[in-house]
Order: C-alpha cells, then sequence, then structure tokens
C-alpha cells in the first residue's frame, strides 16, 4: 500500500500502555482521599458540593459519591501513558491505522450525508469500553455505545503469524470493516439487528449477526474502490491480501481449526467464501446500494 506520507486521521485516541479501568470503571481509591479532601475545600469543589447537596435535596443522591465520582474520573483521565514506548513496528502500525481511518473518512464523508466520523482507540492488553471490558483475545471491535472501534495493533500479528494473512491491505481491510460497523450503526442497521437478541431464537439470530457481517464486509470493498480510484493508494497483490484475510477469519475456517468440526448454526460472520464474496462485490461495484445482505436470497 502506499499509505505513507497521507494524512492521518485525528480521531485516534491512543490508550497503549494505559490500565483498563482507566476512564471511571473501578472503585474509590484510598490513596486518593489526601488530594480528595483538599480538592473538596478548594473553591471549585465547594460549588460541585454544593451543586451536590442540593442534588442530594431533589433526588436523594449522596453528594460525597457525586465529589468522589468526579475526582476519581478526572485523575483517571488524566493519567499519561509517561513512560510507555511501542516498538518502531508498532508505533509505525499506529501510524498506519490512523492513515487508513483518515481514508475511511474521506471516502465515507464523499458517499454519505452528514456522515459522523468514529473514534478509532489503539490500546494494549484490556480496555474498557461502553459495551464492557474486553481484552486483546477479543480482536478488534466496534462498540456502538461510545461510536468506537477499538483494536490491538498485536492483532496484526496474529494476523500474520496464527491466520497467515499477513499485509498492510489485510490489516486495513480489517480496519475498513469495523468502519462498516459504525455505518451500520449511523444507518439504524445494527440497532434493528441488536433488538432481536431475545426476541429470536439463537439459531435465527446468528443469521442475522451473518449478514450483519457480511455487509460489513461488502462496506469494506466499497471503501477500497472508492480509495483507489481517487486516491491509488493500492499496489500490486492488495487485493489479494484482503482477500486473503477475508479467508481466514470465516466461521467454517476458524472453527475446523479450533475444534476440527464446523457447526453451521453457530456461525456468527459467514464463511470464508462468503466473506471473500462480500467484500468483492463491494470491491467491484463501489456501490452501497448493492449491498443489502438482509434482502439477498442466497449469501
Amino acid at each position: 500500500m502506499k499509505w505513507q506520507g497521507r494524512r492521518k486521521s485525528a480521531n485516534v485516541e491512543d490508550r497503549r500502555g494505559q490500565s483498563s479501568s482507566g476512564g471511571g470503571g473501578g472503585g474509590f481509591n484510598p490513596m486518593l482521599l489526601a488530594p480528595l479532601l483538599k480538592f473538596v475545600f478548594s473553591k471549585t469543589g465547594l460549588i460541585i458540593v454544593g451543586i451536590g447537596l442540593l442534588i442530594s435535596l431533589v433526588f436523594g443522591y449522596n453528594p460525597l459519591n457525586l465529589v468522589a465520582n468526579f475526582f476519581t474520573e478526572t485523575t483517571s483521565q488524566s493519567i499519561s501513558k509517561e513512560g510507555y514506548n511501542g516498538s518502531p513496528e508498532e508505533n509505525e502500525q499506529a501510524q498506519f491505522s490512523a492513515t487508513i481511518l483518515a481514508s475511511t473518512e474521506d471516502v465515507w464523508n464523499g458517499i454519505l450525508d452528514n456522515y459522523k466520523e468514529p473514534t478509532l482507540v489503539l490500546y494494549s492488553g484490556s480496555v474498557t469500553s461502553a459495551c464492557g471490558s474486553a481484552s486483546s483475545a477479543t480482536g478488534p471491535f466496534y462498540c456502538p455505545g461510545d461510536e468506537k472501534l477499538y483494536l490491538d495493533l498485536s492483532f496484526f500479528k496474529d494476523m500474520e503469524n496464527r491466520m497467515n494473512a499477513p499485509g498492510d491491505f489485510a490489516q486495513a481491510y480489517v480496519i475498513a470493516h469495523e468502519v462498516g460497523h459504525h455505518i451500520q450503526r449511523l444507518s439504524g442497521t445494527m440497532d434493528k439487528v441488536n433488538r432481536l437478541r431475545g426476541q429470536i431464537s439463537d439459531k435465527e439470530f446468528n443469521e442475522y449477526s451473518v449478514r450483519l457481517e457480511l455487509q460489513a464486509d461488502f462496506l469494506a470493498g466499497v471503501w477500497a474502490n472508492h480509495a483507489q480510484r481517487t486516491t491509488k493508494i493500492m499496489e500490486s497483490g492488495d487485493y489479494e491480501e484482503a482477500m486473503n484475510a477475508a479467508n481466514a477469519i470465516g466461521d467454517d475456517r476458524l472453527q475446523r481449526q479450533s475444534t476440527g468440526r464446523v457447526v453451521p448454526d453457530s456461525f456468527t460472520h459467514g464463511t470464508s467464501e462468503q466473506r471473500m464474496r462480500w467484500f468483492k462485490k463491494g470491491f467491484d461495484t463501489g456501490d452501497i446500494s448493492q449491498g443489502d445482505t438482509f434482502s439477498a436470497t442466497s449469501l
């Protein structure tokens, strides 16, 4: 891929080296008691305590919780990743990811009216999102609750070493796929599918989940089509890298590798053949209207 020297997205939150409890997830730390008291009796603190007392009178809420939560979250958010030094390879991958995100922004802003750009969160080990906590074993994911993409860059190594899906365009496909989920969130498609959970059988819900994932693959293909036509970002072999990645993460292939057997009713992302087909359709057409996987009689 010809990605060096291109614009990098500003919508990147780098949490590498931070604890997953950052952002106000855990209980109150007693080590914060002294600075908390100092804060409470400061001018700003007195104002907040006054507001808290008013809230407690109206709603029966404990004002000390308000102050503690405010202070704890402020302190957690202010913790920097000072001292964290990623390897040169990892830092280059972070720059690469920001560049690919910028490319998706350029493409989707040109296709969709009033496109709302998502944020990419880079983390290491574990992370807390509006969808709960996750570890790097989860793999890249999109959280509709905060409209953010989450990526542990070690996944790119896993793609190369464990899945036999190397290449920078294979990595770009992964990011574009998660952006596809963001588009589904903006269109309301993701919410419609999620509302079905618990209302239909697990087998039926899995079928909807497969259609959701295949549509995200299609949208990744649409991005690749437009990015290539407008910026010539792809080089020889890039398309094959993306197709190989789609093949590597098919449910049938992953199940066969992990258990030696395939259970179609448990598929949630689609087979290797399906994932390749829908990415190819998006890439070949570049037409977002061609990606209605929910109406397709054959996937």
